[in-house]
């Protein structure tokens, strides 16, 4: 898809989490560059363990999700957020919401709180789709900035040590 000339954005992907945070602050600072406005979106669904034992109230989930991105725009920029800030909440997995939403987009934006090894194959597995699907450029944003390192397996092979069941998480 084209971008949206008319109106350009940087799109965050927000879960209240700190690697989403740093993502709002980067947001802001790469937006100028690119003459866009920052476009914070936050994806709610139903947990698949309601799914078939009871109809869950749908306006919980989304309240939950409002003040969740509220708290988060707070706390990344207080009391000045950038200028032509929107937020939005939508309904749906979070993965093909962010992709859809960065469709128009010139950037998207999202923190990874995955541990790499097995764990990271479902943790990180939102910013893995988006890296893969998106049709513009994804930044993928840390808990703190630093690499990080979690094959711990690599230091055992170093230290000639054999490996143990728990160095593949």
């Amino acid at each position: 898809m084209d971008k949206n000339p008319e109106d350009p954005q940087v799109v965050v992907g927000v879960d209240g989490s700190g690697p989403s945070i740093l993502a709002l602050r980067l947001a802001a600072a790469l937006a100028p560059a690119l003459g866009a406005r920052v476009h914070a979106v936050a994806c709610w669904d139903y947990p698949k363990m309601y799914e078939e034992y009871l109809l869950p109230d749908p306006q919980a989930f989304k309240l939950a999700a409002t003040s969740h991105l509220g708290a988060a725009i707070q706390e990344a920029y207080g009391e000045e957020p950038p200028p032509g800030l929107t937020s939005d909440v939508v309904r749906g997995q979070a993965s093909t919401q962010l992709v859809a939403a960065g469709a128009t987009a010139q950037l998207l934006i999202v923190g990874r709180r995955g541990h790499g090894g097995l764990r990271g194959l479902h943790l990180g597995s939102v910013s893995n789709a988006c890296v893969a699907h998106a049709a513009c450029p994804v930044l993928v944003v840390h808990d703190d900035g630093k690499p990080q390192a979690h094959h711990r397996w690599r230091d055992r092979y170093r230290e000639n040590r054999p490996l143990e069941p728990y160095d593949l998480l």
